[in-house]
């Protein structure tokens, strides 16, 4: 990445509250990653409800809690102090890990799935603090390599949370205790190196803090929309959310109706995926700079639109295989498009980190001290808004439609392109007015 890059993660300042970001989103995506396992695969009873419409209702209560609670949790950022928030949020963590295993143990979906609308929720309220703890602890030149990092490291838990809960359950043979221990032992992880980061100057001592989250939510976005290059950076992260929303939920479906793939080939995909986001960051880093720009968002842009056409078409040459589900050498063996869905999975990854670093850096460079944590709550909630609308956008297409995976990636890579475009000439446009 950069020669200051191991500097920074050997900083006290910054290696505290990158392990606790990592453990969280690795903590996160192992549960939510068990969970799309055993309802595609069947380990525990689902009843009449399909994969489809299951999976995606996941991927909507995990996301619910970032609309209800993002506003409240960016005027607590701003207001206490935010090593001491952290913490509590950690303990919580273990808490809904411990709710998950009574779920898992029991084989209830329904509480399964209240222990994931939890873990939005404490989600949620972690980030407006994790963003905006990073302007206060990094330089400006330090901002870029920063998120640079945050991003990778998000990235790789991200992979290796989705490899080990799907390694886990396949592993286990349905014994559900090696899951629960993962899940338990990862929070309290969490909370350890929570315990290490150093405390933080409080932002606004004087703030009221409002607790009724929908009015709360209502001042944000009017504020933020106040801002107008901040807004337009708020809604092209926002874009970037529904788009993964839209892609990472289907790779399990995926996986198994185009590959014949069974649940670590799936997991394959999603590090070939994952791999290509901390590709993208790296290289994003080293061609931007040290100072905040978007020169590499347009590259970013133009692949979120190509190579999800070119996964489409890859999927659309695959054969109707039979039989039973194939293993990553016999998907492999398969040859020809195999190879190529691959390709355009790591190329999506790769355009991913193109295009989201530079926005990131830029949102906190550009928003307001005293109103930092609250516009990154800001941004949560529209990410929120576009990711329930990807939800929905999902089971329209998928299941009233009855419109195939291929249609899917077709469809949002042709919406990314316009609004993209749009919304680049939009940035540009505010950037060269001398806008914030």
């Amino acid at each position: 990445m950069s020669a200051s890059t191991p500097f920074l993660l050997g900083t006290r300042r910054f290696a505290p509250i990158f392990a606790t970001q990592f453990f969280g989103a690795f903590n996160d995506n192992i549960f939510k990653y068990a969970l799309l396992m055993v309802f595609t695969y069947g380990w525990i009873p689902k009843g009449d409800i399909s994969v489809s419409t299951l999976n995606n209702l996941a991927a909507l209560l995990f996301i619910l809690p970032f609309f209800i609670f993002s506003a409240t949790a960016g005027q607590i950022a701003d207001r206490y102090e935010r090593s001491n928030l952290i913490q509590w949020l950690k303990i919580g963590e273990i808490t809904m890990m411990c709710i998950a295993t009574i779920g898992f143990f029991i084989g209830n979906i329904w509480l399964l799935l209240f222990a994931l609308f939890m873990m939005g929720m404490q989600s949620a309220i972690f980030g407006p603090i994790k963003y905006a703890i990073l302007p206060e602890i990094l330089t400006e030149k330090e901002l870029m390599t920063g998120n640079a990092i945050f991003q990778s490291g998000t990235s790789l838990a991200i992979l290796f949370g989705m490899v080990v809960g799907g390694v886990v359950i396949s592993f286990s043979s349905g014994n559900m205790l090696w899951i629960c221990l993962t899940l338990v032992g990862v929070a309290i992880l969490g909370y350890l190196s929570s315990r290490m980061i150093l405390q933080q100057k409080i932002a606004d001592p004087n703030l009221k803090v409002n607790w009724n989250v929908f009015a709360t939510s209502w001042q944000i976005v009017k504020f933020s929309y106040g801002l107008p290059l901040v807004f337009l950076v708020l809604l092209g992260n926002s874009w970037y959310w529904f788009y993964g929303a839209t892609v990472i939920t289907q790779i399990p479906q995926m996986t198994a109706q185009y590959l014949h793939g069974n649940e670590n080939v799936s997991s394959l995909i999603l590090t070939f995926f994952s791999v290509g986001i901390v590709i993208g960051s790296a290289l994003c880093k080293k061609y931007s700079g040290d100072h905040v720009n978007i020169k590499m968002v347009p590259y970013g842009a133009v692949g979120l639109t190509l190579f999800a056409l070119y996964l489409a078409w890859s999927l659309a040459q695959l054969p109707n295989f039979q039989g039973d589900l194939f293993n990553i050498a016999q998907v492999f063996a398969q040859g020809g498009a195999v190879y190529h869905v691959f390709l355009a999975v790591l190329l999506l990854g790769v355009s991913g980190g193109f295009y989201i670093v530079p926005l990131y850096a830029m949102m906190q460079a550009k928003a307001p001290q005293s109103h930092r944590a609250r516009v990154v709550a800001a941004n949560n909630i529209f990410n929120a808004i576009f990711m329930v609308v990807a939800a929905i956008f999902c089971i329209i297409i998928l299941s009233s439609l009855n419109l195939s995976l291929v249609h899917l990636f077709g469809i949002t890579a042709l919406i990314s392109a316009v609004i993209t475009t749009l919304l680049l000439i939009s940035l540009r446009r505010k950037l060269s007015m001398g806008e914030s």
